[in-house]
């Protein structure tokens, strides 16, 4: 605990683009109560759903929503994000403005962003918190990455949740060859415990991610999962106000799960279906599990982690239109994801927001 760290509050506002980012901030959240800070949450949409659910004693404020959409067809994705650019700017503009209005009204001393772009000041540190450097875009990765680094570049430090060296998890986009941002590498951030239970289920099925694209692959893998003979535990990834429990056949569905309760279904599963989503890795690592992947179509950041999880020897992935449940048992084939012993100095970390 710093001394110095009596009752500090410290705004941490992570994206709402699926529920990664809201995720892994849980461990941050409880490290800084943990460590006598006051957090106050700010989101928006399934992100403060889910993170009202839990830290119900918290505090939390509502951010605009920046309104990210997939495209139906995920080579479009692109294209589709320019086009709602001018309300992405409006949008990243107008938190930029709440948060400088909420630092005096509610005594905030420091600022935790998690690819929120416009929860950025200069009254207090901030500090950003990302595993994309680099950002994927295609044929515009330079200029989406340098524009991203001019971000990441305001703020007093950015945590990045891998390993510094090799081998890593993120590969090109969390490692730069030279840079002047000031980096720390805090190693693989996970929520989760790995626990030693009687296994229940063959199958683990997680769903996450904005529309249409989660929906679009529920639809497919509710007829898929017809051809698996095994227990299978299908978590949707829709958060509402009720669990909803369901039971068809060999398949339990639920909307949503807490951080227990998933804990305790990852810990209780042989293998996990599930997006290529970095901060399902982290956890994925933590568990030591076997993993297959269907990256979001269109999405070049979970498309690069696939190839690259593949490529060395972690797990296997297809895409959307090419998945068929027989796929499934290619997992067999790799050596799966394996725990790590690094452990978080938080005391040392927070130390940013002491001077």
């Amino acid at each position: 605990m710093t001394l110095n760290s009596t009752n500090k509050t410290i705004l941490i506002a992570p994206l709402n683009w699926g529920l990664g980012h809201a995720t892994r901030c849980i461990p941050i959240i409880k490290a800084l109560q943990e460590n006598n800070y006051i957090p106050i949450i700010a989101t928006d949409g399934i992100a403060l759903e889910l993170l009202r659910k839990e830290f119900p004693y918290i505090k939390t404020l509502e951010l605009p929503s920046y309104k990210i959409e997939y495209a139906k067809n995920g080579r479009n994705f692109k294209w589709k994000l320019l086009r709602n650019s001018p309300k992405f700017i409006g949008a990243v503009l107008n938190e930029k403005r709440l948060v400088n209005k909420w630092i005096k009204k509610h005594n905030i001393e420091g600022i935790i962003s998690d690819n929120r772009l416009g929860v950025c000041t200069k009254k207090v540190p901030s500090v950003f918190i990302t595993h994309q450097l680099n950002v994927l875009t295609g044929s515009t990765t330079w200029l989406s990455s340098i524009l991203h680094q001019c971000i990441i570049k305001k703020h007093t430090e950015c945590w990045v949740p891998d390993f510094e060296e090799t081998p890593n998890y993120t590969g090109k986009l969390g490692h730069l060859e030279k840079t002047d941002l000031n980096l720390k590498y805090l190693g693989p951030l996970s929520r989760m415990q790995k626990k030693e239970t009687p296994k229940n289920y063959d199958l683990m099925i997680l769903l996450s991610g904005p529309e249409p694209q989660r929906g679009l692959l529920e639809a497919k893998l509710k007829n898929e999962v017809l051809h698996f003979s095994g227990k299978i535990v299908f978590i949707r990834g829709v958060v509402k106000k009720t669990q909803k429990k369901e039971q068809i056949g060999n398949i339990t569905y639920y909307n949503f799960m807490n951080t227990r309760q998933l804990e305790q279904t990852f810990n209780e599963s042989e293998i996990v279906l599930c997006r290529s989503g970095y901060t399902t890795i982290m956890d994925l690592v933590k568990l030591e599990k076997k993993a297959f992947f269907i990256p979001t179509p269109g999405q070049y950041e979970q498309e690069y982690l696939a190839e690259k999880l593949e490529k060395e020897g972690f797990a296997p992935y297809k895409n959307q239109d090419e998945f068929k449940m027989k796929d499934i048992f290619e997992i067999e084939q790799y050596k799966g994801f394996k725990g790590t012993n690094n452990s978080i100095n938080w005391g040392k970390l927070f130390e940013v927001f002491e001077k």
